[in-house]
């Protein structure tokens, strides 16, 4: 058993750290350790899995970061464009509410 433990902490230290290339080496806290879903449904990660899965996490974790990287910048270019657009929708609807009050002082 400890030594399924410690392969699924070897993952989890792969996946934290960095290496899997998905996201920045930092802790993230977990309200479960990983496995333990598994193992609440009756059939725990055997070593085998758990080493597949490590494998296929850090085998190319460069073209992983080149992936999410490469969209990095239309994504903010989208952004923008949906703020400008939000903001856009709020000021006309703004002046639609002046302007209805306007005329409800008026009339």
């Amino acid at each position: 058993m400890a030594g399924r433990d410690d392969n699924v902490d070897k993952l989890r230290h792969d996946i934290d750290s960095g290496r899997t290339g998905d996201k920045v080496a930092f802790s993230d806290p977990a309200a479960a350790p990983l496995g333990a879903d598994d193992e609440a449904a009756g059939v725990p990660p055997t070593p085998e899995m758990i080493a597949q899965a490590r494998a296929a996490e850090t085998s190319a974790p460069r073209a992983a970061r080149d992936l999410a990287h490469s969209g990095s910048e239309a994504e903010a270019r989208g952004s923008a464009a949906r703020s400008r657009t939000g903001w856009m929708i709020l000021g006309a609807l703004a002046l639609v509410i002046v302007l209805v009050a306007v005329a409800l002082v008026i009339g």
